[in-house]
């Protein structure tokens, strides 16, 4: 809510702001926004750092297909945004509790022995904030980027939208190798438990709302549906862009013992 009151303000007041030459000024100012916090989250090692960094990507999008001046689809994005995000604050929440307060992503590993639930909640909120086909995400995100391939506009903000949704797809990965496929460090102090069933019964919740919830908002609050009319390679973009940033977070998330990102090798650049 608070986070996204100023998204929600402009589009409250979209149809004072539009043609305006602040409109085209905040398009790139957004899309840098987007591109600077994926590249931020992808150097980060706390747990709490890296969802905020993605979720100010998120809201990078958001004020940029805002400034296309197309405030509903801005708001569908919103809304399916809220679900995946609020269960991935809440699984962020149990594990940094049960890790005994600690947030660093390098002591943790191999969660998804102890508490396998959260773990599931955290990898499918994960992959519906990357866009994987037919979760929430998916809809909402697939959408908006077709708006911007159909869209007028030049290389630079085609670009910046494209390697934002790649770089997503970057620190999730990244997330997901450091907590899940690694043993479990023993660098923090050892102080996992079973579950906490309180936070699963809302967790659950949230769980299945990320999953329908795209289809289903996109059923409930288009009246006039979006022509898109695209060659195939264009239509499959966010697909390919996808992979690659899967395949490369797979490449560089692939850690030593000491849990070295190879990816900080780049950080002088």
């Amino acid at each position: 809510t608070l986070v996204t009151a100023g998204i929600y303000l402009l589009i409250r007041f979209n149809m004072l702001l539009i043609d305006m030459f602040f409109f085209k000024f905040l398009l790139l100012l957004s899309g840098l926004t987007m591109f600077m916090a994926g590249m931020s989250a992808n150097y980060e090692f706390d747990l709490k750092k890296i969802i905020a960094l993605s979720t100010l990507s998120q809201l990078g999008l958001m004020m940029s297909i805002l400034s296309m001046g197309l405030p509903e689809l801005a708001f569908f994005h919103l809304l399916t945004h809220a679900m995946f995000k609020a269960l991935l604050f809440m699984c962020a929440g149990v594990i940094i509790h049960m890790m005994n307060d600690n947030q660093d992503i390098r002591f943790m590993g191999g969660i998804s022995l102890y508490i396998p639930m959260t773990s599931l909640c955290l990898n499918i909120s994960n992959l519906a904030l990357c866009g994987i086909p037919f979760l929430a995400g998916f809809y909402s995100k697939d959408l908006i980027l077709e708006m911007v391939s159909m869209s007028n506009l030049n290389m630079l903000i085609f670009f910046l939208y494209y390697f934002s949704t790649g770089l997503t797809m970057f620190y999730t990965i990244r997330l997901l190798m450091y907590l899940m496929i690694n043993d479990y460090n023993l660098f923090s102090i050892y102080n996992l438990y079973d579950e906490d069933y309180i936070m699963l019964k809302s967790m659950f919740l949230l769980l299945f709302m990320s999953l329908i919830t795209g289809s289903f908002l996109m059923w409930m609050i288009f009246n006039y549906p979006y022509m898109i009319y695209l060659s195939f390679n264009m239509k499959m973009m966010v697909i390919y862009v996808s992979l690659i940033g899967l395949i490369m977070g797979y490449l560089i998330s692939n850690m030593s013992i000491y849990s070295l990102n190879k990816f900080l090798m780049t950080y002088n650049l």
